[in-house]
């Protein structure tokens, strides 16, 4: 029986890549990844030589039945996303549905968990994280009142991811909505966890945009938002 490995990755500090993470993508045929230039830097660093194959959004049905034919030939691979746990805000879940949809038990599904933005930030929030919430990115057009109508109505925290081009945009929409409902959350703000210029603001959701304002913005968020308890 050949095997899908779904391997977490550093989301930002290489070192954070765990012993049996190196093992597998050492031993397996082929590693899918989002960006095979981003994942060899990462099997550079560790003078892993396993051949990559781009698996993304964008990959076209034919893409899918490539992969499914090389694991009908007992081929074992190993699937990354460019960061984190593979499945979160990215198309991992859809390859792995289509895999067991076509291949069932011929195939193993085996996680090797590791980094993940959004229990980093839980573990580092402060708020009572035995329940919460994730909303992974707020909508870019559409629906974006609903989205943070959702997290002002929640009984427990809420974390969403944001990019540094609408991280103010979406702060400044999120207080209009704790505004309407006459709430002020605590909020925690990271920025490039596990990198070098990693930075967590804490604070209202005023007070946090007076902090990102005296700054250039840049850099990957997640956002953890108080629950209402």
């Amino acid at each position: 029986m050949n095997t899908l490995y779904i391997v977490a990755t550093p989301i930002g500090n290489l070192e954070d890549l765990s012993f049996r993470a190196l093992r597998i993508l050492s031993e397996v045929d082929l590693v899918l990844c989002e960006d095979t230039r981003v994942t060899k830097k990462l099997l550079d660093r560790y003078q892993i030589k396993t051949p990559t194959l781009s698996y993304h959004q964008h990959s076209k049905l034919k893409k899918v039945d490539y992969i499914l034919e090389l694991f009908k030939k007992g081929k074992n691979f190993v699937l990354v996303s460019d960061a984190g746990t593979p499945g979160i805000s990215d198309p991992g879940n859809k390859l792995i549905s289509e895999i067991m949809r076509q291949l069932g038990i011929q195939v193993k599904i085996i996680p090797v968990p590791g980094p993940s933005a959004v229990i980093a930030a839980a573990s580092i929030s402060g708020f009572p994280m035995d329940k919460f919430i994730f909303l992974g990115f707020p909508p870019t057009k559409k629906k974006r009142k609903k989205f943070f109508e959702e997290m002002m109505n929640s009984k427990y925290p809420v974390i969403f991811y944001e990019s540094p081009y609408r991280i103010i945009k979406s702060l400044k929409e999120l207080e209009l909505e704790a505004k309407t409902y006459n709430l002020k959350p605590k909020i925690v703000v990271c920025r490039e966890l596990t990198k070098k210029f990693e930075t967590t603001y804490r604070g209202t959701i005023e007070e946090i945009l007076k902090q990102l304002g005296k700054s250039e913005i840049k850099g990957e968020f997640v956002v953890v938002v108080e629950g209402k308890g």
